[in-house]
C-alpha cells in the first residue's frame, strides 16, 4: 500500500498534516498520557481537522478527569468522550463483583473489553485513519510497531506519529511547549489507566509494570492487540 510507505517516511508534523489533507475521517484516540498530550498539542497548534476522543471507563483517576478538563480549556478544542454500555457494565458487575477483574486474566480482559474496546468500536465507526500515541519504547510488545500500518480488524490505517520518539525526545517536547500532563506522572505513574488497575512503579521496574500489576500477562487491554500481533 503506497500510502503506508509514504506515511512511514514522514515525521510527526508532516504525517499529521498529510493525513488531514488526504482523508476526511481522521480520529485520534487519547488516553491523556504524555504521548497523547504531545499529539494533542500538535493537532491543536496546527489547527488540523482531526477528531479527538477519549474513553471514560468509569474507573479513571480523578487526576485524569482534571487533566481532561484542563486540556479542553488549554487548547480550546472539542474532545469527545465515549462511555461503556450501561447494561453490559451492570451485567458484568452482577456476575463478577465490582472488582471481579482481580480474580482472573479472563475476567480482567472481559472488563477491559466492555469498558474500552466496545466504546472504541463506536468511536471508530466510519473512520479512515486512527491516530494513536503508541511508541516502540513503551514495552517489548510494542517494540516492532511501525509508524503506519493497516489495521485488519477496524479496516483503517492506524497511524502512530511519534512511534520512534525516545523518552528524552518526548519529555523535552512537553517541557519546551509547556504541555499540560497528568500530575500522577510526577508520582511514579509513567503509564496511567483505570485507578484500581494502576499503581506507581518502583525504581528499575518496566514502565508498564504498574498496569495490572497482579498479572504476569502481556499487559495489554485489547485496544491495540491486533496490530501488535500483525507487527510481531
Amino acid at each position: 500500500m503506497e500510502e503506508l510507505a509514504y506515511l512511514n517516511s514522514l515525521n510527526a508534523r508532516e504525517g499529521l498534516q498529510w493525513v488531514s489533507r488526504r482523508f476526511t475521517q481522521v480520529r485520534f484516540s487519547t488516553s491523556l498520557g504524555e504521548e497523547d498530550q504531545a499529539i494533542t498539542h500538535l493537532i491543536a497548534s496546527m489547527q488540523l481537522p482531526v477528531q479527538i476522543f477519549t474513553l471514560d471507563t468509569g474507573r479513571l483517576f480523578q487526576e485524569s478527569y482534571d487533566l481532561l478538563h484542563l486540556t479542553r480549556q488549554h487548547y480550546n478544542i472539542p474532545l469527545q468522550v465515549y462511555f461503556p454500555n450501561t447494561e453490559q457494565v451492570e451485567n458484568y458487575v452482577q456476575q463478577n463483583g465490582v472488582n471481579g477483574f482481580y480474580n482472573s486474566v479472563e475476567n480482567r480482559k472481559q472488563c477491559c473489553h466492555i469498558r474500552k474496546v466496545v466504546p472504541l468500536q463506536r468511536a471508530l465507526q466510519g473512520a479512515e485513519v486512527w491516530v494513536t500515541g503508541l511508541r516502540q519504547s513503551q514495552s517489548a510488545n510494542r517494540g516492532t510497531m511501525q509508524r503506519a500500518v493497516w489495521d485488519a480488524e477496524y479496516k483503517l490505517i492506524k497511524y502512530n506519529p511519534i512511534v520512534d520518539w525516545t523518552d528524552t525526545q518526548l519529555h523535552d517536547f512537553i517541557e519546551m511547549n509547556k504541555i499540560p500532563i497528568n500530575v500522577l506522572h510526577k508520582k511514579g505513574y509513567p503509564s496511567i489507566g483505570c485507578a484500581p488497575c494502576t499503581r506507581a512503579i518502583m525504581p528499575g521496574e518496566d514502565v508498564r509494570a504498574g498496569r495490572w500489576w497482579w498479572e504476569s500477562s502481556a499487559k495489554e487491554c485489547g485496544l491495540h492487540a491486533t496490530v501488535i500481533k500483525q507487527n510481531a
